[in-house]
C-alpha cells in the first residue's frame, strides 16, 4: 500500500474520522491515483482532520501543491498523486463522490482503522 496513504487514513483515525474510505482512480482519470474520502461531526471537526493530515504528511516532508474550502464544509487536499476530501456529513452525503466513482476499486484499508 502507499505510504502516503497509511499517513493519511492513521491520520484521519487518530482524529476520529467518520467513515473513510479510499479509492483507486488512476486508471479512470489522470486527476489523481487515489481519493481519500473522509466525513467530520462539526465544521471545526473537518477543519481538525484536514489540519492533521497535513500535519502529518509535514513531518514527512510531504506538502500540499493545493488546498481548497478552509472555510467551508468541504477541504480539499491535493497531493499530486492523492486528493484528500474531507466533508461534514451532509455535504459528503449531498456530493456522493462514492457514487460519482462507482467505477473505482475500493482499497482495503481495515488493518489500519482501529476499532
Amino acid at each position: 500500500m502507499n505510504a502516503k496513504i497509511e499517513t493519511i487514513v492513521k491520520a484521519l483515525d487518530s482524529k476520529k474520522a467518520v467513515d473513510i474510505e479510499v479509492l483507486e482512480i488512476g486508471t479512470l482519470t489522470v486527476v489523481a491515483d487515489y481519493f481519500v474520502i473522509a466525513a467530520g461531526t462539526s465544521n471545526t471537526h473537518v477543519r481538525a482532520l484536514a489540519d492533521e493530515v497535513e500535519f502529518k504528511l509535514a513531518e514527512e516532508g510531504i506538502t500540499p501543491r493545493q488546498i481548497e474550502g478552509r472555510a467551508t464544509g468541504w477541504i480539499l487536499l491535493d497531493y499530486s498523486d492523492v486528493v484528500v476530501h474531507v466533508f461534514i456529513g451532509e455535504q459528503r452525503e449531498h456530493y456522493n463522490l462514492e457514487k460519482l466513482w462507482a467505477d473505482a476499486e475500493k482499497v482495503d484499508i481495515s488493518s489500519l482503522i482501529t476499532e
